[in-house]
Parts: C-alpha cells; sequence; structure tokens
C-alpha cells in the first residue's frame, strides 16, 4: 500500500460535471495558429506517433500572469485524405494523462483512426503536462496508515503549485487552445469516467467547436466526489446476487455475503496483522490489513466485471484466514503502475475545488454504503491541508451536440442512472446500457465499430444491439482461475 490509500483505488475515478461556465465562443488567449509535432514512441502504442508542446496560460483570465506547458500526441489518421473532424480523448482520474491511454488505440479506437486523427491530451497536472504527484516508495506498503497520512501531508507541504490553477474549466479553455493551434475545425471528443465530465464542460463552453461527443462511464452534473458509496454498495450486492444464482459459485460459497460481513466487522473493531508467504516474492511477509486496504481492494475489483467475478473467492480464502490471493490482488495496481498513473495532488486540486464544497452533510449522510465512507472521512482534511479555492457550483446548462453515452450496468462508479441524469442536458443524447460491462465499455465487443459508426453520421439512430452479445464473465471457484 502507498500514498494512494488516500485517493480512488482506480485510475478513472469520477468526479461532477457542475464547473461548466456559459458558452463561450471567443478565442482563447494565446491560441496559436499552428502547432510543430515531432516523432514520438510511447508505451502503449506500437507504431511512431506525433508530440507537441503547447504554452497555455497559467490562468486564462490572466494570460501575462505565465504561462505551462502541454502535451499533446497525435496518433495520425491512416489514410489520406481524412475526414478533417479528429477524435480528442481525455482521459479518466482527474489525475490520468492522455499519454498513458494510447493503448486504446488498439482496443477501442483501431477503426475511427482509419478515418481520423486520435488526438490524446495531457490534462494539466497530469502526465508530461508538469504531472503534480507524490514520490512513491517500496516502504510505503508496509506502512501505517498514520504514517502513510503523514507522508501525503508532507508531499502537500512541499509542493508550490498554484492549486487554483488545476481546476475542470481551465483544462476546458486549454483544449480549445489545442483544436486551434493544429489548425481542426470542429472535433468529436471521447471521454472516460471524469473525461465525460471535462468533455461536457467543453461542450458547454465551445458548443461551435464541438461536433460531437461519446462518453464512456458518464458522471452526472450532480455527482460528488466521495459520494460514490450508494453505488458502490449496489454494484457489490450485484456481484453476490450473481453469485447466489449461479450454481457453481453458490455451492462453493454458500454464506459469501456473512463472510463478507464478517470480514468488515473484524477490520473495523482494528487492523489484523498477517503472517504469510509473499505472493511476489515467496519469503515470509509480515503485514497489516486495515479496513481502509480491504475496502479500497474490493472497490477497485469491482471496476471490471471480469475481476468482480473473482471477489467471491478472494472473500471467502480471507474469510478463512488464507489472505495471499486477496494480498496478491491488492498488489497488482502497484505491480501494473495503474496507481502511478494518477497525478495525485492534481486530482486532490481538482476534488478539493469542484467537489468537497458540495459533500454537505446530508448528503453524507444518505449516501449509504461502506466501501468509499473511509475515504469519505478522510478527504475534508486532506483538503483543509491543499486549502485550494472553492469553485462554485452552476447550473448545467442544455449540449447541443449530439452524444453516445455508454454505461456498464455493473458499475459502481458511474451506473446507468448517472448517464440518464445526464442525458437531461443533452438536446440529442442515445444513450445504450451493456448489461454485461462494469467501468468502461469502448473496448469491449462490437463497441469499436459502433464508435466508428456513431462518429460517421452521429445524427442517426446507432443500432447497438451487438453489445447484448458481451458474455458475463464465469465465477472463479479455486486457485486455478474462473471457471472454462
Amino acid at each position: 500500500m502507498n500514498t494512494r490509500s488516500f485517493l480512488p483505488a482506480a485510475a478513472f475515478w469520477l468526479a461532477a460535471s457542475a464547473t461548466a461556465a456559459a458558452p463561450d465562443s471567443a478565442a482563447p488567449a494565446g491560441a496559436k495558429a499552428t502547432a510543430a509535432t515531432r516523432s514520438c514512441h510511447l508505451p502503449g502504442a506500437s507504431d511512431a506517433l506525433r508530440c507537441a508542446s503547447l504554452d497555455v496560460p497559467v490562468d486564462h483570465a490572466n494570460p501575462r500572469a505565465g504561462s505551462m506547458k502541454l502535451h499533446v500526441t497525435v496518433a495520425p489518421a491512416h489514410r489520406e485524405g481524412t475526414r478533417g473532424d479528429p477524435l480528442f480523448v481525455l482521459a479518466g482520474g482527474p489525475g490520468q494523462a492522455g499519454s498513458d491511454a494510447v493503448q486504446l488505440l488498439s482496443l477501442a479506437f483501431n477503426r475511427v483512426r482509419a478515418t481520423r486523427d486520435i488526438v490524446f491530451i495531457d490534462q494539466r497536472g497530469t502526465g508530461r503536462s508538469g504531472k503534480l504527484d507524490c514520490k512513491n516508495k517500496p516502504e510505503h506498503e508496509t506502512m501505517t496508515e498514520a504514517q502513510l497520512e503523514g507522508e501525503l501531508r508532507a508531499c502537500i507541504a512541499a509542493s508550490k503549485a498554484p492549486w487554483s490553477a488545476y481546476t475542470t474549466d481551465a483544462s476546458a479553455r486549454d483544449l480549445e487552445l489545442v483544436r486551434r493551434a493544429f489548425g481542426y475545425g470542429p472535433v468529436n471528443v471521447w471521454g472516460g469516467s471524469y473525461g465525460t465530465r471535462l468533455g461536457q464542460a467543453y461542450a458547454r463552453l465551445y458548443p461551435a467547436s464541438v461536433r460531437s461527443l461519446v462518453l464512456d462511464g458518464v458522471a452526472a452534473p450532480d455527482q460528488v466526489i466521495p459520494a460514490g458509496a450508494r453505488d458502490a454498495q449496489a454494484a457489490l450486492d450485484k456481484t453476490f446476487a450473481l453469485c447466489a444464482k449461479d450454481a457453481a459459485c453458490n455451492k462453493a460459497f454458500p454464506d459469501i455475503r456473512a463472510e463478507f460481513d464478517g470480514l468488515v466487522a473484524k477490520l473495523a473493531a482494528g487492523p489484523l496483522r498477517l503472517s504469510m508467504t509473499d505472493p511476489r516474492t515467496a519469503k515470509p511477509l509480515e503485514l497489516t490489513m486495515t479496513s481502509e486496504r480491504f475496502l479500497g481492494t474490493v472497490h477497485n475489483i469491482l471496476y471490471s466485471p471480469a475481476d468482480a467475478r473473482r471477489l467471491p473467492y478472494l472473500v471467502h480464502n480471507a474469510a478463512k484466514g488464507r489472505w495471499q490471493p486477496f494480498v496478491a490482488r491488492q498488489n497488482q495496481a502497484s505491480d501494473f503502475g495503474v496507481e502511478g498513473n494518477i497525478a495525485m495532488l492534481m486530482h486532490l486540486a481538482v476534488v478539493c475545488a469542484e467537489d468537497i464544497p458540495r459533500f454537505t452533510p446530508e448528503l453524507l449522510k444518505s449516501d449509504v454504503g461502506q466501501l468509499t465512507k473511509t475515504l469519505a472521512d478522510k478527504l475534508p482534511a486532506m483538503c483543509k491541508l491543499m486549502n485550494v479555492p472553492a469553485v462554485a457550483a452552476r447550473a448545467p446548462t442544455q449540449i447541443a451536440a449530439p452524444a453516445l453515452l455508454l454505461s456498464g450496468a455493473l458499475d459502481p462508479v458511474t451506473p446507468p442512472h448517472r448517464a440518464a441524469t445526464a442525458a437531461n442536458y443533452m438536446a440529442r443524447a442515445q444513450h445504450v446500457v451493456v448489461a454485461n460491462a462494469g467501468h468502461g465499455v469502448s473496448q469491449l465487443g462490437c463497441a469499436p465499430r459502433l464508435l466508428r459508426s456513431f462518429l460517421d453520421k452521429p445524427q442517426d439512430k446507432l443500432d447497438a444491439a451487438c453489445l447484448a452479445e458481451i458474455p458475463a464473465p464465469t465465477f472463479q471457484l479455486g486457485s486455478a482461475g474462473p471457471q472454462p
């Protein structure tokens, strides 16, 4: 475990989209006519891409107050004579960079790229755009919660970043600078998770600049971080209910709800000191399992249905004192660099300015569930230390551009009801719910083909029936892995 235990446990955490201002068709200060690119190779992409670094104002309201560098990656269309309406890709978080999501070129955008440039933007404060982060140390995994909190507090105190510059509104204005710098006309926007919030903000600020929107894992205008307990609990309940309906899973884990509740109660009474064989090295290992670490890992697991089908097996073994499988899964995020992609301080800057001011005691009381409560308790204190100015919430205005909204029925963070709320403020929205999907649909089944179809003719009704063919993963019953 590391200092990211004080942040959401997945790369694509949600935020609310209530920061959009009135439409703004004027060119942002500092816009340039062209952008010089260079050949570049990024992890996750097999071919050479084009990269550029643009100067954008630190404060768009006062462009003379200084500038910062914004990194942009372009995957040129495969065919010559392209359509000229590129796809801007907005990553999640807040805190993930577009350059960390270039693997989507082969997973989700392979058909779209045939005729369109795919443009990945590193939002200010992320990736190669001046990443605001804390140093990750191996010893974080064995630290106590108090020690981890001390590390994070020291990291915040040492930073000299102007927190008020890292807002969704500022990043939306950066997008317009990118569009103008590359000489593009109206663009298509794909946003994932927090990127859906940024995409909505951009469409409201610059309606003439947005040809269409594809929003995957949609944040609603009224959504507040960290008020996600109810949605997470619903996803957990669905997972246990599906296990009960599956004959093999129910036979293997007939008391899974009781076992989970027992672990939650035991950890609530105090941390557990575990002695085991290290899943990484096979050497003896002593570690502490806390309520926060346990619930955070469970929440992370629920993002993917395939991962969630492992949960009954992991919980059952932990309830029997066999924690090795659960700890191995807990290590997965850091082993594969997922958590390291999130710019921690940028994440806090956005959430503390835009969400915590709306996190009222009434909302906290009504947000029933266990999985995100620890984070809910800690964030206000971290935000007090950040001392970032609050961003006033504004009523969302109508979005005119055609929009395709994608939801996974098993999503623990942006379930379908969030997209349905967002669609109320869109003049031409199509909402597709995928029964066997979680947090992220664009890379699954026939979705890449549907993205191309929608972008070619966003005004037409999309036939998305093929998404119903995505099968449900099987449950893991033993150490050999999921059932065949």
